[in-house]
């Protein structure tokens, strides 16, 4: 059985509840999202950025942290980098600060990875996620089948084996 879900509370619910790790894969150059999208300009125009958009992601990983849970994520990124994914790694600072370990793979060396967004709670969980063709999220199926599940902890781990640490990345 498979079920769809909205963005929104439901969506947010799977982060709260999950025991151990999340994982996400992230494969798009770009995403949209309206309460990034100031910081994004500021970014972009080499201002100070406020991140006070990003507070209760960064309150919900530190927590999450605190209790012995997990977030990780590998970003997909094609070279040169978009200006979204120069985004990314200045907000991967603070993330990673709270707790989560984001790290990085350039687009040819994920030639054997998903070129879909997933989430993986508990190695158990396997969430897809939906955008539309503006980069809009538009929610996500939960695939509960066993195989699918398996195939996507293998190419979690294929993907970690393979990512860069956000700082060693960054730096290059």
């Amino acid at each position: 059985m498979t079920e769809f879900i909205d963005p929104g509370p439901e969506f947010g619910r799977l982060f709260r509840e999950f025991e151990h790790t999340a994982f996400r894969l992230e494969t798009r150059d770009e995403y949209k999202s309206d309460n990034e999208t100031a910081a994004l300009r500021q970014f972009i125009a080499g201002e100070d950025v406020d991140m006070g958009w990003f507070n209760n992601w960064l309150s919900m990983i530190r927590q999450a942290t605190a209790d012995g849970r997990r977030f990780s994520r590998v970003r997909v990124v094609s070279m040169p980098l978009t200006d979204y994914s120069r985004f990314g790694i200045f907000c991967s600072e603070y993330t990673n600060a709270a707790g989560e370990d984001i790290r990085y793979l350039t687009r040819d060396q994920a030639a054997d990875l998903p070129d879909y967004d997933y989430w993986l709670f508990d190695s158990r969980k396997l969430v897809r996620m939906h955008f539309d063709d503006e980069e809009n999220f538009l929610g996500a199926e939960v695939i509960d089948d066993p195989a699918a599940v398996v195939a996507h902890n293998y190419r979690r781990d294929a993907a970690w084996h393979k990512a860069v640490k956000r700082g060693d990345f960054a730096a290059g």
